[in-house]
């Protein structure tokens, strides 16, 4: 007499539980990797209009800097003077050669003497490729 078997139901559902895990972990990494990126562009300024900005496609390392209308100059959220901020580039360009570039975040309302300080800083510490942030 030949024995029956049955198969049980459990055997053919799927575990969603890991799958579930996954993705909480990935949501979490994405949203504390974004946090990061976004508090360089965090200060309050008022940047200039411009009618034909386009966005830029660079795949070196970038750096913010911000000029506010007081004239304070701050890289990655510290305070420079324009020969501290001088120092921090050639240091930056030193990690990054060649491939350093630099974003400088103005004020509308800042004189144009502290926008050109940060732009000789950038020239006395070989970073050539710069450029001034609009909307």
């Amino acid at each position: 007499m030949p024995v029956e078997i049955k198969k049980g139901v459990s055997g053919t559902t799927l575990s969603l539980t890991p799958l579930i895990d996954v993705v909480f972990l990935l949501l979490i990494f994405f949203l504390v990797a974004t946090r990061f990126e976004q508090e360089e562009r965090d200060m309050d300024v008022n940047l200039p209009q411009a009618s034909a900005a386009e966005p830029t496609i660079f795949p070196g390392k970038e750096i913010f800097v911000t000029v506010t209308p007081g004239g304070e100059i701050y890289v990655e959220g510290q305070q420079y003077s324009a020969t501290s901020l001088e120092t921090k580039l050639k240091s930056l360009y030193e990690d990054n050669p060649g491939k350093q570039r630099v974003t400088i975040r103005a004020d509308e309302e800042s004189r144009t003497a502290h926008l050109v300080t940060v732009m000789n800083a950038c020239n006395r510490a070989s970073i050539r490729d710069y450029t001034i942030a609009t909307e």
